[in-house]
């Protein structure tokens, strides 16, 4: 039997599509949801899987230009279909009712006569790991990087893989205990809900196949021992995915570990403490001689190389790519400037940060009084706080303040919700919280959708002056930059200030030179009369 794999309707304005690339070649034997090839739209990029298990033909070549319902291969399903197979098949399902989709992928392998010794291995039952749900907006995710190898024995929980999306990496762990079996590979991009691997659970969960089962099941044995005891669980001496992500950057096995945990799970803050044991002082060391020569045979031909290195960009860095160039081409944004004297904020700093610090546990910075003061100039001219969606004005009568925060794995802009109603100490604390979630790589998809507003600082990095690109889909975004010292006209007097110059990208569709510009003073002036963020006025 012959079935067609057409290419499927990807959007309602998407007509046609491209091959850019076959993972398969023409006469390969492929697995059922194994991707066969990338697809590209004049929006997007995305993979397509296998229909059914069998042997590729294709009929579309790579570079060419198909229709939507176009046919791009053929799967010739052997051993699936025919008059032979069935009653094996029907009598496994009898056996093993529970195991509803198993012998769907079983049956391929169960064709052959020959193939009955790997017949009771997958009589355990053979679980699907699919992609979960990650946020609303959230299609898609790519694996960054596989924890386990194929055929690796897995416990439950246990993490097999990172996945990132275009606003998070989050880790992937095992939903049972058993043989991991990898459907997708490293790198690739895979549609939430789809299959990214199937786990092999072992024969001592399906009666009938416990004896066949027990041969490739002994690592499994100590965690049922340790459940039947009564003392201990599965989650005994298993770390969390946080827990086990430090352990292995440190090199310490978890058996070495004691668990805190509920039911003697390791726990980050276990993680944490051991890697201050003196004992995993002298293995470190170990790697980090070893590791010493190579450095400096990598070191050695710097002096007048012309090498060149190649890095596969992150999706995290492909999608704010492809959003500031969209920005950029749907947008007519334009950017007003003016600067600040930073003097009178400094001088409530210096006069009152130790206080500030004692009573709220928090440090008293700058970006507490920016917020604020955009708060209050997004309440006034609330165009600036708006957006355009399908033709119509948003107007938003609360401030979800975006801050951008620089993270190891890129640029990352998490939400302070309703800013306008926080006081300086709860805006500090806010941020302080954000950004070590950035840093750590734990934000939630939730932490970074929904702002109305962005504030960005290249100060910190030096930047004297920049026009930073509108955060989609709002319409502006405020720019701070460094304190310089510079001489400026004060009363009639020449006086050395600490200014700072302010930049506002906005998007003239919506916002008007007026209302960009008055915005822009309303901040000035609240910056320069702190005593009026204090007041309201």
């Amino acid at each position: 039997m012959s079935l067609e794999v057409k290419v499927p309707v990807v959007g309602e304005s998407i007509s046609e599509v491209t091959i850019a690339k076959w993972l398969k070649k023409d006469g390969d034997t492929v697995a059922m949801d194994e991707i066969i090839c990338e697809l590209e739209s004049d929006k997007a990029t995305f993979e397509l899987p296998a229909e059914a298990a069998g042997v590729l033909r294709i009929v579309a070549q790579e570079g060419d230009t198909v229709e939507i319902g176009g046919v791009l291969c053929t799967i010739e399903q052997t051993g699936v279909s025919g008059t032979v197979t069935p009653s094996p098949l029907a009598t496994d399902a009898k056996s093993e009712p529970a195991a509803g989709q198993a012998p769907q992928f079983t049956a391929p392998a169960a064709a052959p006569a020959p193939a009955a010794a790997p017949a009771p291995a997958a009589a355990g039952g053979t679980l699907d790991i699919k992609i979960p749900t990650v946020g609303e907006s959230i299609t898609e995710v790519t694996i960054s990087k596989w924890l386990k190898n194929d055929g690796d024995q897995v416990a439950m929980d246990e993490v097999l893989c990172e996945l990132e999306s275009d606003k998070a990496t989050f880790e992937l762990p095992a939903e049972a205990a058993g043989i991991l079996r990898i459907v997708a590979a490293e790198g690739s991009t895979i549609e939430i809900g789809a299959v990214i691997c199937r786990i092999e659970t072992s024969g001592a969960q399906a009666g009938a196949a416990a004896p066949q089962a027990a041969a490739p099941a002994p690592a499994a044995q100590p965690m049922q021992a340790a459940a039947t005891s009564g003392a201990q669980t599965y989650a005994s001496g298993t770390p969390s995915p946080a827990a086990g992500k430090i352990l292995s950057e440190k090199g310490i096995n978890p058996a070495d570990v004691q668990g805190s945990g509920r039911d003697g799970r390791i726990t980050k803050e276990d993680a944490m403490g051991a890697q201050a044991k003196p004992a995993q002082a002298a293995p470190a060391a170990k790697p980090a001689a070893t590791s010493a020569p190579a450095a400096a045979s990598t070191a050695a031909p710097v002096a007048g190389s012309r090498n060149q290195r190649r890095e596969k960009m992150t999706s995290l860095r492909k999608t704010v790519a492809r959003r500031l160039v969209q920005v950029k081409n749907e947008t007519a944004m334009l950017t007003t400037f003016n600067e600040v004297d930073m003097k009178p904020i400094m001088d409530i700093r210096n006069k009152y940060k130790d206080k500030f610090k004692e009573k709220h546990e928090v440090g008293l910075g700058f970006m507490s009084f920016f917020t604020k003061a955009c708060t209050v100039a997004l309440q006034e001219w609330p165009a600036v706080n708006a957006m355009i969606d399908n033709g119509e004005i948003v107007f938003n009568d609360f401030c979800d303040v975006s801050i951008a925060v620089s993270s190891p794995k890129g640029l990352v802009v998490p939400v302070i919700r309703n800013a306008e109603q926080l006081s300086l100490d709860g805006i500090e604390k806010e941020v302080i919280r954000l950004a070590k979630k950035a840093r750590d790589g734990k934000l939630s998809i939730d932490e970074m959708t929904g702002g109305t507003f962005t504030i960005t600082n290249g100060g910190i990095f030096g930047s004297m002056m920049s026009t930073p690109i509108i955060n989609a889909p709002q319409s502006a975004i405020l720019g701070m930059h460094n304190i310089v010292q510079r001489p400026v006209a004060i009363n009639g007097q020449v006086e050395i200030r600490p200014m700072m110059y302010l930049a506002l990208s906005y998007d003239h569709r919506i916002i008007d030179g007026r209302e960009s510009v008055s915005f822009l003073v309303r901040v000035k002036e609240l910056l320069e009369d702190p005593m009026r963020l204090l007041l309201g006025v």
